[in-house]
């Protein structure tokens, strides 16, 4: 797993390190920065799969960076763009990138290492990038030209159907993921699994995916317990939005990564506190989390997963939270919070996740005020 991450001259961040954990947290203000480490970590993982003298700027992973003059930093001089990674036993991994001109829409990639970390070394299922922008419920979705062994969720879930025909009716492969439930016990078909998570954290469900006969098209079908199979369309975006989290931990590589950005969207309060839970489960199972979230939940479920559940040590956690006022541009302000093992915060910086406690505050204000 990754440690660490130093990343200089890429768009705003002129120089900074990043601590990483087995779960990693990040939130904050709007346009302060989390999205920038993240397309870092998109942009090493291409060159890293790739084997050219080039990355594209625009593409991969859904990314829209531009040209090379919006990707390289204002002050990165000569040197570009670098990113070194240190693993769980302080070995690291380098990366450089260069551009050949400003309007460039890809970069050179001067320097990068002969063996990568696992979430980067290209083994399917090892590096999975879930964006915020998550396909909504359709009557029909992709398919995938991968073999079975090989096949994932896709950047938007669009392979969601795909997987749960080729793989579903099969044993979970990681022994080790069985729901906490029942953990001891015999392996259950993935989606039962699956079913199990979602049942927790959206509401009792059965799910079906199927491949449509000689079509390179797949569907959802969804079945509350008693009731008839209806189509996705029928069952709103929360139980479509959640599934590729849920379908991609399950078959994540032991030691990959897992990028999700949002992962309380679509969701009520209670399912956005049990996703934080499984995220934290599954950082325990040996998957790093790398997760984007605006959500007191969320990170309230994680939380709850380390202290009450003991999914996760509580040392395995970091929280890196983004604030630019005041900052100058290029420039980010970043304060690292820790959980401790009564899944308290080690700090509570101004703006973080206190907007409950002020609304309040101002309503019972008005209350008073009114007496």
């Amino acid at each position: 797993m990754i440690s660490s991450a130093r990343i200089e001259g890429f768009k705003r961040i002129t120089d900074q390190q990043f601590d990483f954990a087995p779960l990693t947290v990040l939130t904050g203000l709007n346009g302060s920065g989390k999205t920038s480490l993240i397309q870092a970590l998109l942009l090493t993982h291409e060159a890293s799969v790739g084997h050219g003298g080039t990355v594209r700027l625009n593409g991969p992973h859904g990314m829209e960076l531009g040209s090379a003059e919006d990707a390289l930093n204002w002050d990165c001089g000569d040197d570009g763009i670098k990113i070194q990674l240190l693993d769980s036993s302080e070995s690291s991994k380098n990366w450089n990138f260069g551009a050949s001109a400003e309007d460039s829409m890809f970069l050179n990639v001067i320097n990068r290492p002969d063996v990568a970390p696992v979430a980067f070394s290209g083994t399917p299922r090892s590096f999975t990038y879930l964006s915020a922008e998550r396909l909504g419920p359709r009557t029909s979705a992709e398919t995938s030209s991968l073999p079975d062994n090989e096949i994932e969720v896709g950047r938007t879930g669009q392979y969601c159907a795909h997987v749960l025909h080729e793989l579903g009716n099969g044993l979970l492969e990681k022994k080790d993921r069985t729901h906490p439930s029942s953990e001891g016990g015999t392996r259950q078909l993935l989606k039962y699994e699956v079913e199990h998570w979602l049942s927790e954290i959206a509401r009792p469900i059965e799910i079906s995916g199927e491949r449509l006969p000689r079509s390179t098209v797949a569907e959802l079908r969804f079945r509350v317990p008693g009731y008839t199979w209806v189509r996705s369309t029928n069952m709103g975006f929360g139980l479509t939005y959640a599934l590729p989290i849920i379908l991609a931990g399950l078959i994540a590589e032991t030691g990959g990564m897992l990028i999700v950005e949002n992962p309380e969207a679509h969701l009520h309060p209670a399912g956005q506190s049990r996703i934080g839970v499984f995220l934290a489960w599954l950082a325990g199972k040996g998957v790093q989390c790398v997760v984007e979230t605006h959500s007191d939940h969320v990170l309230n479920g994680i939380r709850r997963g380390v202290a009450e559940f003991h999914h996760l040590k509580h040392d395995y956690v970091v929280v890196h939270w983004f604030d630019d006022s005041g900052m100058d541009e290029g420039s980010l302000n970043l304060e690292t919070l820790r959980i401790g093992a009564d899944g308290s915060i080690s700090g509570w910086p101004k703006g973080f996740f206190d907007q409950y406690q002020i609304d309040v505050a101002s309503l019972g204000k008005i209350r008073r005020s009114r007496k």
